[in-house]
């Protein structure tokens, strides 16, 4: 059955279909999800707010929060499908909407009242700067995921079920690694404020006084949660829309399977990866802090000293913390961004094979 489903890229599409059907995908979701982020980063804010001299840090679990310095501040954003280090300083410039006023109680309170004083546009205040990451890195990676996975399936008879876990693993390593460099970038120029050709020398200046490996830094933590996740993510989806549709009776994968199987699979790779995922906010959070302060920054900590270190403070679910607004939001952004991704390769297959016919 599971060589009957039509989400093959060698089903008849080109590569660049497949990335304007990822786009489509990293955008629909980003769209989805920026809300759910804008409200939880502002009940962020309202429990730490900005203030001299009073360091504090928001919780590491999950894809939330913040961290704090007293003349800078620092965010994780996360779309479900990558996450981002966002850098404010003085809660100035870079994200008003950050520290708009206002009161909520709650989730569903914070939604209300957003909407009522400020318009519903301030929903999706951070969009921009996620869909600058967002989808050239989701692009990359579901791209490079089905080429993989078509070309192993060319070359390896026997192992055939554990293709959807090497293709996923190669294919997060590639994205990982070229976005990596674009990420650090971005996160200078929020915290510095810099110009194109101040950027360029601060570029210069790093790979002059730590080599180009330093375009790199926080590539290892991040690629420690990325990785495994995409392992499992791909090698559970790949079985779960297979007996989905065995169930079914399908020849192949619906937009509805494809949605249940994208948000069961996501689910599980969330929860089984969620200590690196803790791990890594920290990481992605002492980074920004040195961009923040980059003479009084401390070396960033190894990612087992990080665990020995949780796991010291808060026990072993310390390692576990954020598991529910965690799978909160990667279940729906999975399952919306592979069954609009797989909707995509299927509307552009008909549209091949329709002028396929004209042309005979």
């Amino acid at each position: 059955m599971a060589e009957k489903l039509p989400a093959s890229p060698g089903g008849g599409i080109t590569p660049l279909q497949q990335m304007l059907a990822s786009g489509t995908g990293a955008i629909l979701t980003s769209l989805f999800v920026t809300p759910l982020d804008v409200v939880k980063i502002r009940l962020q804010a309202q429990r730490t707010p900005f203030s001299k001299g009073n360091p504090a840090r928001g919780s590491v679990g999950g894809c939330s929060h913040a961290v704090v310095s007293s003349s800078g501040k620092c965010f994780l954003y996360c779309n479900g499908l990558m996450d981002h280090l966002y850098v404010c300083q003085n809660g100035n410039g870079c994200a008003a909407w950050y520290k708009a006023p206002g009161h909520f109680t709650g989730t569903l309170d914070a939604f209300v009242k957003i909407t009522r004083n400020e318009g519903i546009r301030s929903l999706w205040s951070g969009l921009p700067p996620t869909l600058v990451m967002a989808v050239p890195a989701t692009v990359i990676y579901f791209t490079t995921y089905d080429q993989l996975r078509d070309y192993l399936h060319a070359r390896m008879g026997s192992w055939n079920h554990y293709i959807p876990l090497l293709a996923g693993a190669l294919a997060r390593l590639g994205a990982v690694t070229v976005i990596s460099p674009l990420e650090l970038i971005r996160t200078k120029m929020q915290s510095q404020q810099l110009s194109y050709r101040e950027l360029r020398v601060c570029i210069q200046s790093a790979v002059a006084q730590g080599g180009w490996l330093s375009l790199w830094r926080g590539w290892g933590p991040t690629v420690l949660r990325d990785v495994p996740f995409s392992a499992l993510y791909w090698f559970n989806y790949e079985l779960v829309r297979t007996w989905l549709c065995r169930q079914a009776w399908l020849d192949g994968a619906t937009f509805t399977v494809s949605f249940a199987s994208g948000a069961i699979s996501g689910t599980v790779a969330a929860v089984l990866t969620l200590p690196f995922d803790v791990v890594k906010t920290q990481r992605q959070i002492e980074l920004g802090d040195s961009e923040v302060h980059p003479v009084t920054a401390s070396k960033p900590s190894s990612t087992w000293l990080l665990m020995q270190r949780i796991r010291a403070e808060s026990g072993t679910r310390g390692l576990f913390a954020g598991f529910l607004p965690r799978v909160i939001k990667v279940a729906p952004a999975c399952a919306i961004m592979i069954s609009t991704y797989e909707f995509g390769k299927s509307f552009f297959q008909k549209l091949n094979q329709e002028q396929q016919l004209r042309g005979l």
